[in-house]
């Protein structure tokens, strides 16, 4: 059975990287890593909440940032009008903790995150990893499924969730 799960998570990520082409300065590592969520049309979402933030002059910024990014997948599964409630300008500084909750200072290869148990993000709060086999999972509910998208400031992994900061889980209400 484990070995199935374990085919099946390889599968999905093989499956992923063919579905988030890169462009040949993503892949050399020239762009930043806001050049290259802009060239991705998987991160289109996750470009515009972070145009909306504010923060796309930090990730295009010196670094280096790992950056532990949602598809558009992974914010459409966000509860219904949640997403849109965030992007509102009135809820510009929850966005952003909910955003800088998956950047860390620094560059954290998928070698380095294994080894890891939690990491503090930007926003100051940690982010919980658990690893097993080939699985990593973040704050128990993110899968990584794809690493190590070199930048020339930092990193990228593909996760499969939107994090939520301890924080943000109470106000929820709130937008």
């Amino acid at each position: 059975m484990k070995t199935f799960k374990q085919s099946i998570a390889l599968l999905s990520g093989l499956l992923l990287l063919l579905l988030l082409p890169l462009s040949a300065d993503a892949q050399d590592g020239e762009a930043t890593i806001a050049e290259i969520a802009a060239g991705n049309e998987n991160f289109s979402t996750l470009v515009t909440a972070l145009d909306t933030a504010g923060l796309v002059g930090v990730l295009d910024g010196e670094g280096p940032f790992t950056v532990f990014a949602p598809t558009n997948e992974a914010f459409e599964a966000l509860p219904d009008g949640e997403l849109e409630a965030l992007l509102q300008p009135e809820n510009r500084e929850l966005l952003t903790q909910i955003l800088t909750y998956h950047v860390v200072e620094g560059e954290a290869m998928a070698a380095d995150v294994v080894g890891l148990d939690e990491v503090t993000t930007l926003m100051g709060s940690a982010v919980s990893i658990e690893v097993d086999g080939e699985t990593v999972r973040l704050a128990d509910t993110a899968q990584v499924v794809q690493t190590d998208i070199e930048a020339s400031n930092g990193v990228i992994h593909v996760i499969d969730s939107v994090l939520l900061p301890p924080t943000t889980e109470s106000e929820e209400d709130s937008y």
